[in-house]
């Protein structure tokens, strides 16, 4: 009876633990939605151009497209290390009033365009990958496994934190954070296919 009783405590302590949802479904479904848009957007954006395309830099100091994307491919590999990281220490629910934003204003952040910024040093792309295909199927593979993070994660995303230049936010903003990224440098090149001097 006493071994019933034991086995019976432990089916419902994880069937409990199972129905608990770190994140709500919404809430998931959104970041999975914007991952899987943002990805399909630069697909879309990039598929057809040509290698002269890619290379063409608007002036000396910018990026051109190929490095653009070389850069998106770095930061989502460097980002999901820092949100996973972020995971391993203690969540702290007491921190959470110190959120400096909302999910949207993260999101109006990261994909405005209005101001420029210097990226730090291991996000700069260097050719890394050896050339654009490698660079594309590098992209496309850790977004595939980013997807399935979101997915089956059941870390506690409120309440783990990430310190940014302008704030602290959670770990479910650093993935929109990271997704937003991805649109931040789709307008980038968009803003380069638009330029006067790109080759057709």
């Amino acid at each position: 009876m006493k071994k019933l009783t034991t086995t019976t405590i432990c089916i419902v302590f994880m069937l409990t633990c199972m129905g608990q949802e770190t994140i709500s479904k919404i809430k998931r479904q959104k970041a999975l939605n914007h991952l899987k848009q943002t990805q399909s957007d630069l697909q879309v954006l990039i598929k057809d151009l040509s290698d002269e395309q890619l290379e063409y830099k608007m002036d000396e100091s910018s990026w051109s497209v190929a490095e653009c994307l070389e850069h998106i491919a770095i930061s989502e590999k460097n980002l999901i290390d820092m949100i996973k990281m972020s995971l391993n220490e203690d969540s702290d629910p007491s921190k959470r009033s110190e959120v400096a934003m909302s999910d949207d204003q993260i999101l109006s952040l990261i994909t405005s365009r209005d101001q420029k910024v210097k990226t730090r040093k291991e996000f700069e792309p260097t050719d890394s990958f050896g050339g654009y295909n490698n660079t594309w199927k590098t992209f496309q593979e850790r977004r595939k496994a980013n997807i399935k993070f979101l997915k089956t994660t059941q870390a506690d995303l409120r309440n783990h934190y990430m310190q940014f230049p302008f704030g602290l936010i959670d770990t479910y903003q650093g993935v929109l954070f990271m997704s937003g990224h991805t649109k931040r440098h789709t307008d980038q090149i968009k803003e380069i296919i638009a330029s006067n001097n790109f080759p057709q």
